[in-house]
């Protein structure tokens, strides 16, 4: 009887681990960032796929056993869909202004107090969430610069709430940024507001609100004010938040510019003189703004000093702003610690802006003030303005 020798030749391969293809993401991009696509059910792709080869001379068979990471990551994320009552959820995360913003003190922590009439524009960037099979959250973005790790507040946020509630979630989040960085808007607060507001969604609603917004202080001084209706009159550190009815028509226009350079807000808090700061009572602009709305005497802030310290050209371009719009604006302030210039009363900015090579690059946004509703997230407007640099203003001219 003739006899045949069996060898194996056994062979893995492990090849690149992409996230799931009929759930969230197809694929990573250099920066991490991924497209979002759907397979069909039908297609077969075992875990194990083997294939037999015959050595006619020697009288073997070869035995090759692939093991296909992708499809394992595939199949456990089709059980997270399966399982959880929420798996994917994409959401608005919206930019502030503060309308003015008084510094009335420093603080023994090193920190200064503040009072201050926040809020919410319809500018922001969009957040996609979706569970993830693995016990890792991993981050991609459209942007360059914006750290992916744990020291987004992003991920910062979704720590916190699991250290917080004991949920063992986690997620594969993609960040599609319209905010820009260093501006003074608060991007970086509202995302991860956002993020907790999603992790308490698929969780099931472990946390009540009033928990997310006072948890969330404990990462950042603006993050609580989001938890608000969209606006409130904040002191502290920002943390207290006290809600109020929107002290202007939500449909007042504005318009955002901000020119490519950031204002470090160490730094321009290490050169804010409080004796130099306004003595104006912060309730009394409160009062007013209510009575009579938007004016350019009410919109005092406090840290514009010290950044046009930090930032001649920022002082140079508000200078400019004042005297190009010709009144078309009711005020013309900075937000936050900079740098970006809100124009409010119109949402055209100077024709400067498009000329003058003194200011490239000049971030625009067009936007209107924005609340929301009790137990309901931002919703982005169905209007909501475009936003672009400078340059693609001028080719849109041309």
């Amino acid at each position: 009887m003739a006899s045949s020798n069996i060898s194996f030749s056994s062979r893995l391969r492990f090849p690149s681990v992409s996230p799931r293809k009929n759930f969230a993401v197809d694929s990573f991009g250099p920066r991490g960032s991924f497209n979002f696509a759907s397979r069909s059910k039908h297609q077969k792709n075992p875990l194990i796929q083997k294939a037999i080869r015959c050595n006619s001379t020697a009288s073997k068979q070869q035995v090759e056993i692939v093991y296909d990471a992708d499809e394992r990551i595939n199949k456990l994320a089709n059980e997270v869909d399966r399982n959880a009552p929420l798996s994917r959820l994409t959401l608005f995360s919206p930019c502030k202004i503060n309308v003015f913003l008084r510094i009335t003190k420093k603080r023994e922590d090193g920190y200064h107090d503040l009072a201050s009439l926040f809020h919410v524009i319809t500018l922001g960037d969009t957040i996609k969430f979706s569970l993830s099979p693995l016990k890792k959250d991993r981050l991609s973005t459209n942007v360059s610069g914006v750290p992916l790790d744990d020291r987004n507040l992003i991920i910062k946020a979704l720590n916190l709430y699991r250290k917080k509630t004991g949920c063992d979630q986690f997620f594969w989040i993609h960040l599609d940024k319209k905010v820009p960085t260093g501006a003074g808007l608060g991007g970086g607060s509202s995302n991860a507001a956002t993020a907790l507001w999603a992790a308490n969604q698929f969780s099931g609603c472990l946390a009540t609100e009033k928990d997310l917004q006072e948890w969330s202080s404990e990462i950042g001084s603006d993050i609580p004010f989001f938890f608000s209706e969209g606006a409130a009159f904040c002191t502290g550190r920002g943390e207290f938040v006290q809600n109020i009815p929107p002290p202007v028509p939500l449909d007042v226009p504005m318009v955002l510019i901000k020119p490519q350079e950031a204002c470090s807000t160490a730094e321009v808090y290490k050169r804010l003189r409080l004796d130099r700061t306004s003595d104006v009572d912060p309730l009394s602009l409160l009062d007013k703004i209510t009575k009579n709305g938007i004016s350019q005497d009410v919109c005092i802030n406090d840290l514009e000093p010290p950044a046009f310290e930090v930032l001649p050209s920022l002082k140079r371009l508000k200078q400019r702003i004042v005297s190009a719009s010709r009144g078309e604006f009711d005020a013309v302030f900075m937000s936050g610690s900079g740098s970006t210039i809100v124009g409010i009363g119109s949402p055209d900015p100077p024709g400067f802006i498009y000329n003058d090579n003194e200011f490239p690059d000049v971030f625009l946004a067009e936007a209107n003030f924005l609340t929301r509703e009790a137990n309901q997230w931002y919703r982005e407007p169905a209007t909501a303005s475009a936003c672009s640099p400078r340059s693609e203003h001028r080719k849109s001219a041309a």
